[in-house]
């Protein structure tokens, strides 16, 4: 997906929303079927005593969670697989250096850069025997070159997810491969289609992000058919390492 951002093939995601992170026991109002079970906006407390959920509001009005993953107008750097392929130094008048510089790559797009880095980076990176890939995870921001601007926040349930949506996802930069393995029964009838006759209907843009998202998170107990409440955070690209 990090090639798909890069693109502008994707422009939102959506994380469930945790009640522990917000602080509170539940977020969408208590209970499933109860009074303010559609409300996003509603959180509270559970009673240890009587089990009972409040919902908690001020003059008549839910509270509004902030969103743990920023607010519009927020910026967001993204984290790849990368490599320092090098580093250097250039040195001008007086004999001491004066740019310090990292040439970094990055696997999702076989892009490459080079960044300005600190004393304390250069000697930290030069100390280093064996640099190589490091997964995403270890990216320091100053390695990120795609920076991201967040253009809306909002919660809503995971399945009220529109095929526009689904879109702006990225579930249609999905990889065949991994496609085909997701759907092999319209795979098999898409391959068996005579020449000339108009192949079956492929798995639309809900359908691939319903199976996207069973992938990351039905093992922790949020899959698609739970349906629960995600953030959902919409976003722009707003280019290097500089912004």
């Amino acid at each position: 997906m990090v090639r798909a951002i890069i693109e502008g093939r994707k422009t939102q995601t959506r994380r469930v929303a945790i009640p522990k992170r917000s602080a509170v026991d539940f977020i969408g109002g208590g209970p499933k079927n109860g009074p303010d079970w559609n409300d996003p906006s509603c959180w509270g407390f559970e009673d240890p005593n009587s089990g009972f959920w409040w919902a908690l509001r001020g003059n008549e009005e839910c509270h509004q969670l902030p969103c743990p993953h920023g607010d519009v107008g927020d910026r967001l750097w993204v984290r790849k697989t990368h490599e320092v392929r090098s580093i250097g130094t250039e040195t001008f008048e007086g004999g001491r250096p004066t740019r310090r510089y990292a040439g970094i790559a990055y696997r999702a797009d076989d892009g490459r850069a080079e960044v300005d880095i600190d004393l304390d980076t250069y000697q930290a990176l030069d100390a280093k025997e064996l640099r190589g890939w490091s997964p995403s995870i270890h990216m320091p921001r100053w390695a990120s070159r795609v920076t991201l601007e967040i253009t809306g926040v909002r919660v809503e349930r995971l399945q009220d997810i529109s095929e526009v949506d689904a879109i702006d996802e990225g579930a249609r930069t999905l990889d065949e491969g991994w496609l085909r393995q997701q759907f092999p029964d319209y795979f098999a009838a898409r391959d068996a289609t005579p020449p000339g006759e108009k192949p079956p209907l492929g798995p639309s843009p809900r359908m691939r992000f319903a199976k996207l998202w069973d992938g990351l998170n039905a093992a922790r107990g949020h899959g698609w058919d739970t349906n629960p409440w995600v953030w959902v955070v919409e976003f722009k690209r707003m280019g290097g390492t500089s912004e």
